[in-house]
């Protein structure tokens, strides 16, 4: 007789030949997961804590189709923790206690770890979040959730402070076509097996339409695939037409009552306050093409008329009004007529916000009591906190003539023109408002990158009070000019939480305990000279959780590859490489500037400050005596005309290294430093003896200074010995990409 597991292993062997394609394709593992780059390119915190074995409570938010089932499927691939799923439309308490028991008899007898995947978590009323808590909170449960909704509006606010927050965006058309690729390739899973030839005007095609949703292009694959027949040649062959049969509309992201509701009409009320028709023109037509309905459109524009049209144009009003009577009149799709009208006369027409008055009138009555659309066009209501939406929004009525040049429409359509005015009546007063707005726009844009969106936060971590306060002490520590030296270079890049960043000249740890504060959810590479110096920075780094403790390798630049393949993370690239002196310590600049270009992301920074050597202090001029000229004159030489390249060098050597390396448009800025300290003896002395060919002293001799002058100006320092003494640098703060 045969068992009944053999029954249910052959239904569940012949349910996954039969699943869709897009189910069987999900990936295993790390290797096969495509896309997302921010949170699983080699070294991000979230790709090694995976391969560690060590996740926490994590929340992945993202639209459909980018990853989020399917990374947690990679992850019940790879831990040794148990695995349990859930989804939160078909489940409930009950189901929860079932899995925290048997949590807890894991963890008791076996000292083994539950993971436990909810997905749709957004879909638990607050009684279920609440019930789910405790076990987060004591360990029996390492939560997964994966929604569509933002976390920081839907989760509970307690499970969103003990969790990591990562944002999945939508995946570009090459990752995309990199999906589609795989599929055809794979042999048990795909279509691999088969004869198939995919023209490249279908796959470009099909990655198109697909809006970075692998999903929805794995099931057009599918069925363009089913669907046709072989060729003479046994070949099945997808062209064009197939393909544009398979996936014909563009699915928008957009719900009604979520995210993508609010945010894109955030961004059409920002651009008609902006002033912008292009952009109304656009966002106007994402939320009619996804199905918005046009009666709300219309409310949203009748307020915006008396909110900041207001008495600047006091016809707006009643001709919203009379535009949103003609469309119930009407109806679609004529009614579009009168919707697209009513938007461009908001977004044309002169602005003034003098109705606000009235809120400080109800202010004032109230007083007794106590009272990835571009990110900054986003609405901040709600989750500015948690993913930096609408920061750095400029609000036109605090600028002249109420307008302020902006950008509104995506990054991918700056300089689109949609509507372009014409030449009679009240438009012919706008046209060259309009049109000088446009160049004015577009001149800001490309003139400087801070006009640009300010990025979006893609990932955020619970507050760890021990760990915060700890860095918090180690990058106070310093006064003074190196404080401002490290707040230069960190200037230089608008770092990501999820980033990783390799700190060169780590020693000391001036700059990597910064690095560490900065990327919670990225990672922190230490490069050290000496053993010793790596034993204090662990020492250091045992105040902080493992996971965000730096990798510390010890050598020289020019050691960097090897280091980081010994140590497993030779594909790992940086976003940001800083260090101090870096170059000046090194023996071979041009190849540690051939090394740092080749460490780093493509989209990666590069800050660096130098002590230009060619500008140091010079020992002559430490004494108030008046010396012989040979001796200035040999100090110069050895600056300007000596062999040693580690000395003689200023700004155009490293401007001309790092443009052979293949970094352009290096950018600079100078800062000086006066460093008051005392003149201990023994430095005195090993500037000036003779007994080292690398003493200032030697490096006089060869420079053509004589013996005589040598002891005149070693006579002139002595009496310094112990005394404060002030030294001159210039420090060059350098960076590139």
């Amino acid at each position: 007789m045969t068992s009944p597991s053999l029954f249910e292993h052959a239904r569940k062997e012949r349910l996954k030949k039969e699943s869709p394609l897009a189910a069987r394709m999900r990936p295993q593992t790390l290797e096969e997961y495509i896309g997302q780059r921010h949170l699983l390119a080699p070294g991000r915190l979230l790709r090694r804590a995976i391969q560690a074995d060590r996740l926490s409570s994590v929340i992945f938010y993202g639209p459909p189709g980018t990853g989020k089932t399917t990374l947690a499927s990679v992850i019940a691939n790879t831990t040794k923790s148990a695995f349990v799923t859930l989804n939160a439309v078909m489940t409930g308490i009950a189901d929860l206690k079932e899995v925290t028991q048997s949590a807890q008899r894991r963890l008791g007898e076996f000292g083994q770890r539950t993971i436990l995947f909810i997905d749709e978590v957004h879909r638990w009323n607050k009684a279920q979040q609440d019930a789910l808590l405790p076990w987060v909170e004591n360990g029996t449960i390492i939560l997964i959730g994966a929604t569509t909704e933002n976390p920081y509006f839907t989760v509970n606010r307690a499970l969103v402070s003990r969790s990591r927050i990562f944002q999945l965006k939508p995946l570009d058309d090459q990752d995309i076509k990199a999906v589609l690729r795989q599929a055809l390739a794979t042999p048990e899973r795909g279509y691999g097996n088969l004869n198939i030839r995919l023209e490249d005007d279908a796959l470009n095609h099909l990655a198109n339409v697909a809006n970075g949703d692998a999903r929805a292009a794995l099931n057009a694959l599918e069925l363009a695939v089913e669907t046709t027949e072989p060729n003479a040649e046994g070949v099945i062959v997808i062209t064009l037409a197939v393909a544009e049969e398979s996936i014909q509309h563009r699915a928008v992201l957009y719900d009604r009552e979520g995210d993508y509701h609010f945010d894109t009409i955030s961004a059409f009320i920002k651009s008609m306050r902006g002033s912008d028709p292009d952009a109304v023109f656009y966002w106007l037509a994402k939320m009619v093409y996804a199905g918005e309905d046009p009666r709300f459109i219309f409310r949203r524009m009748m307020i915006f008329a008396s909110e900041d049209i207001g008495m600047a144009d006091p016809h707006a009003l009643p001709f919203i009004a009379s535009c949103a009577e003609a469309f119930d009149r009407v109806g679609m799709p004529e009614g579009n007529f009168p919707l697209a009208h009513a938007a461009l006369y908001c977004a044309t027409a002169p602005k003034s916000n003098s109705v606000l008055g009235f809120f400080d009138a109800l202010k004032f009555v109230e007083h007794e009591r106590d009272g990835e659309v571009p990110n900054h066009l986003r609405d901040a209501s709600r989750d500015q906190k948690g993913f930096g939406h609408g920061v750095g929004y400029k609000y036109p009525h605090e600028y002249r003539n109420h307008w302020v040049a902006q950008q509104y429409l995506p990054s991918s359509l700056q300089g689109r023109v949609f509507y372009e005015p014409g030449e009679l009546g009240y438009e012919k007063s706008l046209a060259g408002q309009i049109r000088e707005r446009r160049e004015l726009q577009l001149a800001a844009l490309r003139e400087s990158e801070n006009q640009l969106a300010p990025p979006e936060i893609l990932t955020f971590s619970p507050g760890d009070k021990v760990t915060d306060q700890w860095l918090a002490r180690a990058v106070d520590s310093l006064a003074g000019f190196l404080a401002t030296l490290r707040a230069e270079l960190f200037r230089t890049r608008d770092i990501q939480r999820h980033e990783r960043i390799l700190d060169l000249t780590a020693d000391t740890g001036f700059l990597t305990w910064e690095a560490v504060r900065h990327v919670p959810e990225g990672g922190v590479w230490a490069l050290v000279r000496t053993p010793e110096a790596k034993r204090v920075l662990l020492e250091q780094s045992g105040n902080l959780p493992e996971l965000r403790q730096p990798k510390i390798l010890v050598g020289e630049v020019a050691d960097l590859p090897r280091l980081l393949l010994e140590c497993g993370d030779g594909e790992v690239k940086f976003d940001f490489i800083v260090g101090r002196n870096a170059l000046g310590q090194s023996a071979d600049r041009p190849a540690a500037w051939r090394t740092i270009h080749d460490l780093l992301d493509k989209e990666g920074t590069v800050a660096l400050a130098e002590n230009l050597p060619r500008r140091s202090q010079r020992l002559s001029k430490l004494t108030a005596q008046q010396l012989p000229t040979s001796i200035y004159q040999a100090e110069e030489r050895i600056y300007n005309e000596d062999a040693d390249a580690r000395i003689a060098w200023d700004l155009p050597e490293l401007h001309a290294e790092a443009e052979n390396a293949g970094f352009q448009g290096l950018l600079e800025n100078l800062l000086e430093s006066h460093r008051t300290q005392i003149l201990p003896p023994q430095v005195l002395e090993r500037w000036m003896t003779t007994a080292s060919p690398a003493s200032y002293a030697s490096q006089l001799l060869r420079a053509g200074l004589s013996s005589e002058d040598l002891a005149l100006l070693r006579q002139a320092l002595t009496p310094l010995a112990g005394q404060m003494i002030t030294i001159n640098s210039v420090v060059a703060v350098l960076a590139g990409r």
